[in-house]
């Protein structure tokens, strides 16, 4: 860790110790985004138990269409955690 720290600090990249209210900011955000992300995943698999015989294309789009939509609640989540540590 301190090569890191230092490679970091010759490349003249500073950090600085999250705040208290960063800190709280984050876990909320990683908690609501990995709470929609489950709804997800229970709404997928709900949907693929109805789809139980049917064609497996349309499955797959079903299924192509949830991991998108979980691919995409993970980023907006990494998005607001690094501007939040950003400050």
């Amino acid at each position: 860790m301190e090569r890191l720290r230092q490679k970091d600090t010759d490349a003249g990249v500073t950090t600085r110790p999250m705040s208290d209210e960063q800190k709280a900011a984050i876990a909320e955000v990683r908690s609501i985004y990995d709470a929609k992300i489950a709804e997800q995943d229970i709404l997928q698999q709900s949907a693929m138990a109805h789809l139980a015989g049917a064609d497996p294309a349309e499955a797959e789009e079903v299924s192509r269409r949830f991991r998108r939509e979980r691919e995409r609640l993970a980023t907006e989540r990494d998005t607001k955690v690094e501007g939040l540590r950003r400050g």
